[in-house]
């Protein structure tokens, strides 16, 4: 959490390794105690997560107005069209 503005930021989640055969571990729900474990697909070892977060999305930029605009929308033949309001400007 960030103190100053006291918003939460979660940050890189990490890549976990086996501590038996050094190969990935992977997300896994053990349903019947409804926790999230990190488990080896190559062997029988499984830890407890930590932290319930497995994946963050950060975006970086900011949708602008103008970019979601379609430059042919006036001309567009499919679109309906009304003589009955004139367009003020």
């Amino acid at each position: 959490m960030d103190l100053e503005t006291g918003t939460y930021e979660p940050g890189f989640v990490g890549i976990r390794f086996c501590q038996e055969c050094n190969n990935m571990l992977y997300p896994k729900e053990d349903k019947e105690n409804r926790i999230l474990l990190y488990a080896c697909r190559n062997c029988d070892y499984q830890q407890e997560a930590d932290n319930s977060c497995i994946y963050v999305n950060k975006i970086t930029h900011e949708v602008d107005e103008l970019t979601q605009i379609i430059a042919d929308v006036s001309q567009d033949p499919t679109l309906p069209r009304t003589e009955d309001h004139p367009c003020p400007k």
